[in-house]
């Protein structure tokens, strides 16, 4: 279950929580509401959990090259060579 999912328990149950007044026998709505917005927000938990030990950071795979020594050769685009603005 992503993410998506997640959002939707929360709302499901929060609309059987709050919004609803429906009366069924044998089942009390608040509380299934409440059970599906505390699943909702573990589910939420996890997910940002497992996402952040994702994010591994990759050291670059070629070597970094330092222009700084190197003389800087200015190449002739037509558009800068001083004719016009």
């Amino acid at each position: 279950m992503g993410l998506g999912g997640c959002i939707i328990l929360i709302a499901v149950g929060a609309i059987l929580t709050f919004a609803t007044d429906w009366d069924m026998q044998g089942v009390n709505l608040d509380l299934v509401g409440v059970i599906f917005m505390i699943v909702g927000l573990i589910g939420v938990a996890t997910f940002s959990s497992i996402a952040r030990r994702r994010r591994v950071v990759v050291p670059p795979a070629t070597p970094v090259v330092d222009d700084t020594t190197r003389p800087h050769h200015h190449t002739r685009d037509g558009y800068s060579d001083g004719y016009g603005v």
